[in-house]
């Protein structure tokens, strides 16, 4: 039995493809972990704001100094971060926008990333404190990318393995759905990013 948090960042609802394949993960894990529960954070129905000079002076702030004002500044960071620590898996669905990640997923991970909290510095470097979580990330892009002459142009899952890796979910898989834009090529390259998931 395991705790999934399904993170949703495309807007296209039931015809996303980064939503269906990252469907087909949490699929896949509850028929694996029978039992399972599933939080779903649609990040499009639900976003969280751009940071503010308020929240990122509480994101500074030492807990001892922390104010009413301060503590509702950083709400919404506490509250990412506390689902985030419950969760076992982390499934993402994330579609390549203009070769990177959209927006409202950016501020995700602004919210999540935080000094003290989910990474340390310290004399021997920078420590992530978000640990054993397995990591799914569902993605999906109009064109190819996994490989070829735009493959360099891919900063969807470079990111995300960067930025996770940092905070200390460095156990990270990355499933593709490319090449949903050629003419009917959409369902067969959903399938084909579905045929791909081994967990």
């Amino acid at each position: 039995m395991k705790k999934i948090l399904h993170i949703i960042s495309s807007p296209n609802g039931e015809r996303s493809f980064s939503t269906k394949l990252g469907n087909a993960v949490v699929d896949k894990l509850k028929a694996a972990n029978p039992g399972s529960t599933v939080e779903v954070h649609d990040l499009t129905k639900r976003p969280y704001p751009h940071l503010e000079e308020a929240t990122l002076a509480a994101f500074y702030t030492p807990v001892e100094a922390q104010t009413p004002a301060t503590k509702e500044a950083l709400k919404n960071s506490d509250e990412a971060i506390a689902a985030l620590q419950a969760a076992d898996i982390v499934v993402i669905g994330a579609p390549l926008w203009n070769f990177s990640i959209p927006s409202v997923l950016k501020a995700w991970v602004d919210h999540i990333a935080r000094a003290g909290v989910t990474f340390k510095y310290s004399e021997t470097g920078v420590e992530g404190l978000i640990n054993g979580k397995k990591v799914y990330v569902a993605m999906a892009s109009g064109g190819i990318y996994s490989s070829g002459p735009f493959q360099a142009m891919d900063f969807v899952s470079s990111y995300l393995k960067g930025v996770l890796g940092f905070l200390g979910m460095s156990d990270l898989s990355v499933f593709r759905a490319e090449g949903v834009a050629y003419p009917g090529q959409g369902e067969a390259a959903l399938q084909k990013g579905i045929d791909s998931i081994v967990l």
